[in-house]
């Protein structure tokens, strides 16, 4: 299997598992696993804010359907990349259980990140021209 064929099917699972949590933080159709006391503790302060949750669904919706689209791929990947950041710590301090899953996230974004890094030379500059 060539690159390009490996580009595309992570960045159609990354789209996918974005667009699919997204949705699921609306519609309720996939049940979640428990939580542990800790992670619940964390997530009902950031549900104190009640903004927060709204924005970050709409942000994995609209993000990942741009990612399945291949439209402003680098941008939305940027975007969702403290998303996924936190997913990882999330999982990894608070709720182990689902560590692998936030881990193949995680892996799917640098993967994709990766096969668009020509995208990210100008934000990676030490020292940018402002010209």
């Amino acid at each position: 299997m060539d690159k390009a064929k490996i580009g595309l099917i992570m960045r159609v699972l990354l789209g996918l598992i974005f667009v699919v949590f997204g949705l699921n933080g609306f519609l309720q159709f996939m049940q979640m696993p428990p939580i542990p006391q800790q992670g619940m503790a964390f997530l009902t302060g950031l549900m104190a804010a009640p903004y927060f949750f709204l924005i970050l669904k709409l942000t994995e919706i609209i993000c990942g359907a741009l990612i399945l689209a291949g439209l402003f791929v680098p941008l939305s990947l940027v975007i969702l990349a403290p998303i996924v950041l936190n997913i990882v710590l999330f999982h990894a301090f608070l709720a182990p259980g689902g560590l692998m899953i936030a881990l193949l996230v995680l892996v799917l974004e640098l993967g994709v990140a990766y096969m668009y890094k020509d995208s990210f030379s100008e934000l990676l500059e030490k020292k940018a021209d402002i010209s």
